[in-house]
């Protein structure tokens, strides 16, 4: 019965699907236009089950704001842990390093009381209180993390499958205990008074602020459909289609002429770069970081974004981020029994749907052939 309905389920959203990508633009666009309109405005629509509500900050300033906020900035991180896996064929389990390095670089950068900042202007004899507008610290974030994941990558690419995963998991505990050990990083206590996006006073206050959430997360939505929409091109050019090759079949690749190791190299930084692009947005709203906000935990969280939601499709990886960072939330009164319902819920989708709540069209059609030949073998014997 549940093959039944799985079959009629593939059946289903590859009609959808097909639909979709033959439909014509005049179509298509009002729809996405009407999908992006509805996701500005649902920090006033508390239409989603969501429980313990907090109403008295007015609508943009409860609770749903922040989990909404929390929900794209981790969208932003498996759209870049997206092109690693999903598209590159690249298991890494060390991504939260990168989502760290983009914190602490606006935080080391951007606070007038990190050590790095308190460094330079005595080095330079600046006025007390210096530090690097927040508009300059988004491309030293996104230029630590390229160096990072080219450091990271040239070593250690030319492995493959769990070898490189062993390799991954171990740089991400490497950052964590460099920004808890050193001194420069503000050691255990961490970073406070991280600046935050400039804009215009409203009431006193500004724009961008810890009571008006629902602005933080419209920037944070813009961000993400711009990132969407340069992953989307790269995707469909030349470098997308080498990464496909080498998902596929690495040596195959290699043989019909693409630099698999230099594509490879291509794929780890640009990931690392959405990576810190996330990492600072979070950085910024919070006003606060400190290293155990970066556990290894984390990165296994953003692989399961990708995973689950299905690995090389987009829409597939936001709602695997969607599902994965809003139930917790939605469920957190049931605190001591969320790990085990989680635990389960994988268990149940990897068996079900192992290649995902939302494949692409590449991947289905694999696991499909495989199921075919399965069948096919179990009724020879």
């Amino acid at each position: 019965m549940s093959t039944t309905l799985l079959d009629r389920y593939a059946t289903a959203r590859k009609a959808l699907a097909d639909n979709w990508a033959n439909g014509p633009i005049w179509v298509k666009l009002p729809i996405v236009l009407a999908l992006i309109s509805f996701c500005f405005y649902l920090p006033y629509l508390n239409i989603l089950p969501f429980a313990q509500i907090r109403t008295d900050l007015g609508a943009g300033g409860t609770d749903w704001s922040s989990v909404l906020f929390l929900i794209v900035i981790y969208m932003i991180a498996a759209v870049g842990l997206n092109v690693v896996i999903g598209l590159a064929g690249l298991l890494d389990l060390g991504y939260v390093g990168f989502y760290a390095l983009g914190a602490y670089s606006v935080a080391l950068f951007g606070s007038p009381s990190s050590p790095v900042t308190e460094a330079i202007a005595r080095k330079f004899d600046l006025s007390e209180g210096w530090a690097v507008p927040f508009a300059a610290c988004i491309p030293i974030a996104i230029a630590f993390a390229l160096v990072a994941g080219v450091i990271l990558g040239a070593p250690t690419l030319r492995l493959r499958g769990d070898y490189l995963a062993i390799v991954t998991m171990g740089f991400g505990e490497i950052i964590r205990i460099i920004l808890r050990n050193s001194e420069f990083t503000g050691g255990p206590s961490g970073v406070i008074g991280i600046p935050k996006p400039p804009g215009p006073e409203q009431d006193g206050r500004d724009y961008f602020n810890s009571l008006d959430v629902h602005r933080w997360y419209w920037l944070a939505l813009i961000v993400l459909i711009l990132l969407m929409f340069a992953v989307r091109r790269l995707e469909h050019s030349r470098v997308g289609r080498s990464w496909l090759a080498i998902r596929e079949d690495e040596d195959a690749a290699a043989i019909m002429g693409v630099p698999a190791f230099k594509f490879k190299l291509w794929a780890f930084a640009i990931g690392a770069a959405l990576g810190a692009i996330a990492g600072l947005l979070f950085a910024s709203k919070q006003g606060v970081v400190e290293p155990n906000g970066f556990r290894l935990n984390l990165s296994f969280l953003f692989v399961a974004m990708v995973v689950i939601g299905g690995s090389g499709n987009m829409v597939g990886v936001l709602i695997g981020a969607f599902l994965i960072t809003y139930l917790p939330e939605r469920f957190r009164g049931f605190e001591q029994w969320r790990p085990f319902a989680f635990g389960v819920a994988l268990v149940a989708v990897m068996v079900l749907r192992p290649q995902g709540l939302v494949p692409n069209r590449r991947r289905a059609k694999e696991f499909e052939d495989r199921r075919h030949e399965a069948k096919e073998a179990a009724a020879d014997v």
